[in-house]
């Protein structure tokens, strides 16, 4: 049995979740962006008997797919009214939250009791579906062994303590904030405050600046967005202050290198701490922080250093959901900017087939890797050996420190059609370094003669999550460094002076490639920044490398015809 979740983080998510499990059934979580098509194939393969949604919009969607879906049998709104119009006109029960609650009312606490006593640690309790950047999203099967022994790893791990408080704002559906939000709560006792579900458009600063969460977790997207509010207050300031907040970022970064590093930190920290870092975490909320880490995707390291100079390590984790989260993880006293850590106690990790630079496959086994893929055996085989091992297809290599370094991923390396291989994540990064102004970039040459790519600025969002034409307040800033007029991203697509801006920021980063062949040749700007609503990004921000490829064909076709 299976209950089939969406909606925004609440405590009623949490009951639905935690209800579901307890009374013996699978937990399947959607996300909230997710199409009626997607519902109704993730419904499906997860053979949903109940649906828990968040509201009307939620309700309408399932709705419409439900005469399709021959397991399920009722429907629960957890907000909004639940009209009799839409009881009386539909086949299938929907019930609010107040009525579905008094169903069980007259069952006698045995029944639960018996429920649980029945319940055995390797059976599957939670579904966490992939964010489906190649094609349909996999069902990972997670068993109950999987989820609490991976939260009690990285509570003694981390030495994560009961002072835990939490902000739950990344979607639910996504195995780091079930958990940030859920279980790692639970093995702390700590405590989860629940932001407004515009909390990535914008008011999650203020959420953080209410609560004062001891412990952070974020993607590098929302790290990146974090940053540009720094950077838009640092720009405002003249004069004095303007020297003052230039020296202490100095200050920090070298201090902060040589905490890594087991180092005392240098003369003028304390004035640096006191007059720019302390009151850099109280304008984002994390001034009572322990721990803020970062997880889902790859990080600049440009993104890196800067909070680094604030005196804010970004502690980064990696794993996937197939691994029930991490797999290694960085913590105070643990940790050094650019790696993702050490592998949790009580796991192996290896490097399959190294080349000479020590770069190969990242595998890893233990009593964290998952049970396979829901009601996909073929898929499961390749993702699992014989021997245990997970094959991640992420590129790695270990450290002197024993710190794993990600350096690509196998099924994003681009081969030219001289038969080079390129890791485009990297070049990536080092363009947006560069280059302030541009939101996302992406390489693009496989089977090409040379390397091009394409980039979006950044822009104004509006309240749904679309993209605007208006550029933002860090966009505009960059525009008057070089003389730009430019209001809009339509202005931006055409401006001689932004496209040299692009032009010397590639030639700079050509400047440091090892051959000809990892050399950008050419490039355009796309007049609509990537979004979730757009398609190509994930729910947890990451680019949907085929579906950017596919809308932007036309347009990638003329850089290499011209």
């Amino acid at each position: 049995m299976s209950v089939a979740i969406i909606g925004f983080n609440s405590p009623r998510w949490f009951i639905s979740y935690l209800g579901a499990i307890m009374a013996g059934g699978i937990g399947a979580s959607m996300y909230t962006t997710n199409s009626a098509d997607t519902c109704k194939y993730i419904a499906e393969k997860c053979r949903a008997v109940v649906m828990v949604v968040e509201n009307q919009l939620q309700r309408d969607k399932i709705l419409k797919i439900a005469p399709e879906l021959s397991k399920l049998r009722a429907i629960i709104q957890y907000t909004d009214v639940v009209s009799d119009d839409i009881r009386n006109g539909q086949d299938l029960p929907v019930y609010s939250w107040k009525d579905f609650k008094k169903l069980g009312s007259d069952l006698p606490e045995y029944e639960l009791q018996w429920r649980l006593e029945a319940q055995k640690p390797g059976q599957c309790t939670a579904l966490i579906y992939t964010s489906g950047t190649t094609g349909h999203p996999k069902g990972v099967m997670l068993s109950h062994d999987n989820l609490t022994w991976t939260a009690s790893a990285i509570k003694q791990f981390a030495k994560i303590e009961e002072d835990y408080k939490v902000v739950s704002y990344l979607p639910l559906s996504h195995i780091a904030a079930q958990l940030t939000d859920i279980f790692l709560p639970i093995v702390c006792r700590g405590s989860v405050w629940f932001a407004r579900p515009d909390a990535l458009k914008g008011s999650l600063i203020e959420t953080l600046k209410d609560v004062k969460p001891t412990y952070f977790m974020a993607v590098p997207r929302v790290w990146e967005k974090l940053a540009d509010e720094v950077r838009l207050t640092l720009s405002q300031a003249t004069g004095l202050k303007k020297k003052f907040s230039s020296w202490a970022m100095s200050v920090g970064l070298d201090g902060g290198y040589r905490i890594q590093d087991g180092g005392d930190t240098p003369f003028g920290w304390w004035i640096a701490n006191r007059f720019l870092f302390r009151k850099t975490r109280e304008k984002l909320g994390l001034d009572k922080c322990k721990l803020q880490g970062c997880a889902a995707a790859p990080i600049a390291r440009e993104t890196l250093d800067f909070f680094l100079k604030l005196g804010i390590p970004v502690y980064e984790v990696y794993g996937m959901s197939e691994s029930t989260g991490p797999q290694t993880v960085s913590y105070p006293g643990h940790h050094h900017t650019g790696t993702a850590g050490e592998s949790l106690k009580g796991s192996e990790l290896k490097i399959l087939h190294p080349d000479e630079f020590g770069n190969g496959e990242i595998c890893y086994r233990g009593r964290h890797i998952f049970m396979g893929y829901i009601h996909n055996e073929e898929k499961t085989r390749e993702a699992l050996d014989s021997d245990g091992w997970l094959h991640s297809g992420d590129l790695g290599k270990i450290d002197d420190k024993g710190y794993l370094i990600i350096t690509g991923r196998l099924k994003e390396m681009l081969i030219t059609a001289g038969g080079e291989n390129i890791a485009p994540v990297p070049l990536e990064q080092q363009i947006k370094n560069e280059l302030p102004m541009v939101s996302h970039c992406l390489v693009v040459g496989d089977k090409r003669k040379f390397l091009t790519m394409i980039v979006t600025l950044k822009c104004e969002f509006d309240s749904e999550g679309v993209p605007t034409n208006k550029l933002s307040e860090v966009a505009l800033g960059e525009c008057a460094k070089i003389g730009s007029n430019a209001k809009t991203v339509t202005d931006a697509c055409v401006c001689l002076r932004i496209r040299q801006y692009i032009r010397n920021g590639m030639q700079k980063v050509n400047a440091t490639a090892e051959s000809h062949a990892q050399k950008i040749q050419k490039f355009d700007i796309v007049p609509e920044d990537f979004s979730i609503v757009g398609g190509e990004l994930t729910h947890n921000l990451k680019v949907r490398r085929p579906e950017v490829l596919r809308k932007y064909a036309d347009v990638i076709q003329l850089l290499y015809d011209s």
